[in-house]
């Protein structure tokens, strides 16, 4: 089989390919196994060299391809010849087929409960977990808001200080005279423009003052001379 597989080309080998997959899915029918059985197909020893060779399809890779995977507990069951013996009974066949259907049909709404099952806990581990985690959530983001409007007022209070100290500092400044002699500089300027211009004045007056008293001593000086 491998050498003829090794010569086939990549059409025929496609063909091959869904022939032997449509046949192993036919396997899942009892019916058709009691026509097999009826016709001598498993008493000739080539058909069960072929039965073992399809056993290829029990791999992951060619199974995902299976539309009916029952059809490999059947292929299981042929590599027996006692199943190969009894499948030729028609009760025996029927009994299967009738354990088939009932399968079938149970089957949908077992899986159903079961995926209900699976759902339900799966999201109550989530209601769990989720509400669990959001109000740490909340907690924490609560938590920072507390802490930065802690640090906030902690600086709005470092802030003033600060200002108080070097408000503090300037009135020191200022008993010292340092602050209020650069503040009041214009003023002092202009006072002592004013003082000058007073002392310009006086210096002004005692000028004509002594101008005036030498001639009265002069005059009095000639006075006493014609006397």
């Amino acid at each position: 089989m491998n050498s003829y597989a090794a010569i086939e080309s990549e059409e025929q080998q496609k063909l091959r390919w869904q022939v032997e997959l449509e046949f192993v899915q036919c396997l899942a029918n009892p019916n058709y196994l009691n026509f097999l059985a009826q016709r001598g197909y498993f008493k000739d020893p080539a058909f069960i060299n072929y039965l073992k060779y399809l056993q290829y399809w029990k791999e992951p890779e060619y199974a995902k391809y299976l539309m009916y995977p029952m059809c490999l507990y059947f292929l299981d069951l042929l590599q027996y010849e006692h199943f190969r013996r009894e499948i030729v009974n028609s009760q025996c066949c029927k009994f299967i087929d009738d354990q088939a259907i009932l399968q079938w049909q149970h089957y949908t709404r077992k899986r159903i409960k079961m995926l209900n099952a699976v759902n339900g806990n799966v999201n109550s581990q989530l209601n769990t977990s989720g509400g669990s985690n959001l109000d740490g959530l909340v907690d924490t983001q609560q938590s920072q808001i507390t802490t930065g409007q802690q640090q906030q007022t902690q600086q709005q209070q470092q802030g003033g200080g600060q200002i108080s100290n070097a408000m503090g500092g300037g009135g020191t400044a200022m008993q010292n005279g340092t602050v209020s002699s650069a503040v009041n500089t214009p003023q002092n300027q202009m006072m002592a423009q004013q003082q000058g211009q007073q002392s310009q004045q006086q210096l002004n007056g005692n000028s004509a003052n002594s101008s005036i008293v030498p001639n009265q001593s002069n005059t009095g000086a000639a006075m006493m001379q014609k006397i």
